[in-house]
């Protein structure tokens, strides 16, 4: 999970700020995690300790609330009461990354994947797009090929990922959907050498910039077998105390190493 924070902090500054070049400084001073983060880190201590999401989603919430969650994403986390809100966006794909990971056959991969995106994102996009990010991670980790996991994100999701980055690029606009954001975010890294250019590549495209990279760098970190030294030690400058915990805990349980 620490790729995909790694991929919500590279992109942060470049959300609202497209650029398209993967020739910029990974980790501005500027740069910062956002909602993405937090939400994955509220997953991986779901895992952890099986305190219920939805609660340590809205535990998370007002412990961050000034993260940038969607205006859907606010009204569910303030009312207790409210249930899923029939969501065809990227914010249970952008945290769904621990899902992968944690779990080791792809039958219960698929499963948790709904079971944690449906609770607020249970349109049949949303829940696809979550699927499919927990899925390629978890490929990723079985040693797939770069084309195995193509071909099985393109079979059992329908998502089309034929066109190379460098033709998607040119084209691409902010679209924080689901089915807008999914695609491409795997598409970078199926053309990336190693995780940092994953990242950068990634970034490069544009779009919801953070969203896209987090996703990338999930899969990344599972297909590259983890995350470079000095990526992480700049991730963990970034993020607080608590968040750091939780992330360190959760690769040392899952990923072999704190």
């Amino acid at each position: 999970m620490i790729g995909a924070i790694a991929g919500d902090i590279a992109g942060s500054v470049y959300e609202w700020n497209n650029i398209k070049t993967k020739d910029f400084d990974l980790f501005s001073d500027k740069c910062f995690f956002t909602d993405d983060t937090v939400l994955t880190a509220a997953l991986a201590d779901t895992i952890l300790t099986d305190k219920p999401y939805d609660e340590n989603m809205r535990r998370f919430y007002h412990l961050y609330p000034g993260a940038g969650y969607g205006g859907s994403f606010h009204k569910w986390a303030q009312n207790p009461d409210q249930g899923a809100y029939y969501s065809w966006g990227n914010g249970a794909a952008m945290r769904v990354s621990p899902v992968g990971f944690a779990y080791d056959d792809l039958e219960t991969v698929l499963k948790k994947a709904r079971e944690y995106t449906e609770i607020t994102h249970n349109h049949p996009e949303g829940i696809k797009g979550g699927q499919a990010v927990a899925a390629a991670i978890f490929l990723a980790r079985q040693g797939k090929t770069r084309d195995e996991i193509k071909e099985y994100i393109e079979s059992q999701f329908g998502y089309d990922l034929s066109r190379h980055v460098d033709e998607i690029r040119p084209g691409y606009v902010f679209d924080v959907s689901s089915q807008g954001t999914v695609p491409q975010a795997v598409r970078a890294f199926i053309d990336s050498t190693d995780f940092e250019d994953a990242l950068r590549t990634a970034v490069s495209l544009g779009g919801d910039c953070d969203t896209l990279t987090c996703i990338t760098g999930g899969i990344a970190q599972a297909f590259y077998k983890g995350v470079p030294e000095n990526i992480q030690a700049r991730v963990y400058e970034i993020l607080d105390e608590r968040l750091g915990k939780i992330t360190g805990r959760f690769l040392e349980r899952f990923c072999g190493h704190g």
